[in-house]
């Protein structure tokens, strides 16, 4: 698609959530999901009933996309993909053609708005692959740009705010990746976007009473992210466009992300975390640049902020305890910072000592890039070992486990998989403190599937 065909912000439908024609779209992509298979397939008997809903979306992008003019390729094909959906009887959906089409990164201008509409499934929501809409703003300050440009170049990085979605985003979704789309075959993929508007939104209201409850006093600049949406959406565009571009980069293992790799889910943990410790580590090296933007400089104390109390406060007790590897990389940091000395419990009360906290937090960072620079020397199951061995000298696994009885209790004369098989649902299990924390926090992050951005107060 030509650069010269994207629009201006001002060029946009100021609002296009109001519209009818997306209120048409919304509704008929909302009741057609209910006749859906998980494929995205319509039983024959309910494609009688189905068909005039999508014919309802079709006739509704293509009444919208003269205000996306930027998007024009993209939803002319949408239009197609759904009209060759029909003919062919509503069976499993393709939708690659207006999926290559699709180039949000290309034009990443601060407000540029994107209708996005696929049948695909949401993370953290269903997995099956519904019709889903959603109207995404680009997040993309001038200072996020810079950072960009230079020593932080992640072409993929896409950061945006919601402003309507279907139902299959009313939960604790805040990704919109193109491996979600139904698609006849695989593509490279070239963009990865990420709410930033959602993950500050639900970090303001973790971060609040998490606060309260632990009688935890936040530095200044934390305390500024509770009352201002904006300034932590900028906070975490930030920290995710360092963390996103880690992925590729680094002494990796040969496939450190290992998504369709059936390996221990702590080293999923380990990558995750991998990864936001760099973001707080480049963070404090911006923080500490007298040459840096200004801007850049005071968001990087903040980021520092960010990955500490999401990590201990969200991420520790949010979601199952069924190899649940966010969770993990949540009590890891805080066990760690906690026996360092630098995050402490007493009287009741929590403190960290800001002062001596970002060289622990870094030298956790450490701990798995050395882990990760041995790897290419070690066979896959002495790295397993090794990761283990890293991650339970500061975590206390489960009295069951026989993966903390050391080699000698494991099937190492077997295939991988025999390995991964002994690792318990819940290895390393939460601690007394957030047992009694998880029971307090629960209902404040059940609330916050579905926030956004303009939703917070």
């Amino acid at each position: 698609m030509s650069s010269t065909a994207f629009s201006s912000p001002a060029d946009q439908l100021a609002a296009p959530e109001d519209s009818a024609a997306w209120l048409r779209l919304k509704d008929a992509a909302t009741a057609f999901a209910q006749f859906q298979e998980q494929d995205g397939s319509v039983p024959a008997e309910h494609r009688e009933t189905a068909a005039p809903l999508v014919e309802t979306v079709r006739d509704a992008v293509a009444e919208l996309a003269p205000a996306f003019g930027h998007d024009a390729e993209y939803l002319d094909l949408v239009v197609r993909d759904l009209n060759r959906w029909l003919q062919d009887g509503l069976g499993v959906p393709d939708f690659l053609d207006s999926l290559l089409a699709f180039q949000p990164q290309l034009d990443r201008t601060d407000g540029l708005l994107h209708l996005v509409v696929f049948p695909m499934y949401t993370q953290n929501g269903s997995r099956s692959r519904l019709l889903e809409a959603v109207l995404v703003e680009v997040i993309w300050p001038e200072f996020i740009a810079n950072l960009e440009a230079g020593e932080y170049s992640n072409k993929l990085f896409v950061p945006i705010r919601f402003r309507d979605f279907t139902p299959g985003y009313d939960t604790n979704s805040a990704v919109l990746f193109p491996e979600t789309v139904a698609v006849r075959e695989t593509p490279s993929f070239t963009w990865g976007a990420i709410f930033a508007d959602r993950e500050a939104a639900r970090f303001r209201r973790v971060l609040r009473a998490a606060a309260e409850i632990t009688s935890l006093e936040l530095p200044e600049g934390a305390a500024e992210l509770l009352d201002n949406q904006e300034l932590t959406e900028e906070t975490f565009v930030m920290w995710d466009l360092i963390h996103d571009r880690t992925h590729m980069r680094g002494d990796l293992p040969f496939d450190p992300f290992m998504i369709k790799q059936r390996m221990p889910f702590f080293l999923y943990s380990l990558e995750e975390l991998r990864c936001d410790l760099t973001a707080f580590r480049e963070s404090v090296k911006i923080q500490n640049d007298d040459d840096a933007d200004p801007k850049a400089r005071s968001t990087a104390q903040l980021v520092q902020y960010a990955v500490i109390f999401d990590r201990i406060f969200r991420f520790a007790i949010t979601g199952s305890r069924v190899r649940n590897y966010d969770g993990l990389g949540g009590q890891l940091l805080f066990a760690w910072m906690h026996q360092h000395r630098v995050l402490h419990w007493t009287d009741g009360r929590l403190s960290i000592d800001w002062d001596e906290a970002p060289a622990v937090v870094i030298k956790l960072g450490q701990e798995i890039e050395d882990l990760y620079w041995r790897s290419i020397d070690r066979p896959k199951t002495a790295h397993w070992l090794a990761a283990y061995t890293l991650i339970s000298s500061t975590l206390t696994p489960h009295p069951a486990s026989r993966w903390a009885k050391g080699p000698d209790a494991l099937p190492l004369d077997g295939p991988p998989r025999a390995l991964t098989d002994q690792v318990l649902d819940d290895e390393f299990p939460l601690s007394m403190f957030y047992e009694a924390l998880s029971k307090k926090m629960a209902p404040v992050i059940e609330s916050t599937a579905g926030i956004t951005g303009s939703s917070t107060s």
